[in-house]
């Protein structure tokens, strides 16, 4: 079947083209009578209206862009849920884009999306700077930032309290006896992971305890590489993200080491599995599915032109505590 014009809906219908208009955009108030002739007649041509000339004549398109690092990690799949479910309620739709941790990659994704005429921007960026991004949004781009702030880019944003979350776990762990720490985070590009190192290095010093400390990639793979190498075992490991900890508890273990009771392990995030992960990780929580309900929100109200009291969403962590660590004995 070929396409049809909104001038043949009006043809079959028996009235305006205008009226065929009014009842597709609910522009105007039209009677149950000629609403059915003109739902009838759209049904029997499988008419379908055109989203662009629709975008043309609303000056948007109802859609959203949305740019993340990684999309395997359940951590941003649980905040896409969020984000998702909140817009597809608001009559929106969501293009997502993975630019596997690569910045280039991450810039070819902008331009697409802009491209697109997207109506905003959901953004979890690989690095510290975009000047694409910035150049967009000076030029009226509204865009929300999710988890990671970009230096330099005054905008909207939803995170959570990273200082919060590390300061809840290093009581915990000192607390236990903790005395001598590793501290595998993840990229040092990263607002997270340089909130999450600055806040542990201030402590440990505080503490006068000792520790080392790693940038590598928020993954599986790269703890996995990293507890490999360790020469020493300290008491505790910490890893920037809940990926990072199995990684590190799997090449423990080829080693012939056991977890809690070799080593104490800590992950962040809480993703679903690592409840039932072996041994289940005591880890730090993230909202993961508001956070992206949040930022969603936060966006269509800045689309909107709503006036805005705080530009930023700083959400709450909590910690979780599971048989991943032990009280020290005898330290």
């Amino acid at each position: 079947m070929g396409k049809h014009s909104i001038k043949e809906v009006a043809k079959k219908a028996g009235v305006s083209i205008s009226t065929v208009s009014r009842v597709l955009n609910n522009s105007a108030p039209v009677s149950e009578k000629l609403r059915r002739k003109v739902e009838k007649a759209i049904e029997e041509l499988g008419y379908y209206p055109s989203h662009l000339a629709k975008s043309l004549r609303k000056g948007e398109t109802g859609t959203i862009g949305f740019i993340l690092p990684d999309i395997t990690n359940p951590f941003f799949a649980n905040i896409v849920r969020g984000a998702e479910d909140y817009l597809r309620n608001e009559g929106y739709n969501l293009i997502l884009c993975n630019s596997d941790q690569n910045q280039m990659q991450e810039i070819e994704l902008l331009k697409v999306l802009i491209s697109k005429n997207i109506d905003g921007l959901l953004f979890t960026g690989t690095g510290s700077s975009n000047p694409l991004l910035l150049e967009k949004i000076q030029h009226g781009l509204k865009v929300v930032f999710l988890d990671r702030i970009i230096q330099g880019i005054n905008s909207s944003y939803v995170i959570i309290d990273n200082k919060k979350g590390m300061n809840l776990l290093l009581d915990y762990l000192i607390g236990k006896g903790h005395k001598n720490f590793v501290f595998i985070n993840g990229n040092k590009e990263t607002f997270s992971a340089r909130i999450r190192y600055e806040t542990f290095v201030k402590r440990i010093r505080t503490e006068n305890l000792k520790f080392k400390h790693y940038f590598t990639e928020f993954s599986y793979e790269a703890g996995y590489s990293k507890a490999k190498k360790l020469k020493e075992l300290p008491d505790v490991i910490l890893c920037g993200n809940d990926l990072i900890a199995y990684g590190v508890i799997d090449a423990l273990e080829e080693k012939g080491y056991k977890v809690p009771e070799d080593v104490s392990v800590t992950g962040f995030d809480d993703i679903p599995f690592s409840k039932h992960f072996k041994p289940p990780l005591t880890t730090v929580y993230q909202p993961m599915y508001e956070m992206g309900k949040k930022a969603a929100e936060l966006l269509l109200k800045i689309i909107k032109g709503e006036k805005l009291i705080n530009k930023g969403v700083i959400l709450s962590p909590q910690l979780i505590i599971r048989e991943s660590t032990k009280e020290m004995v005898n330290k």
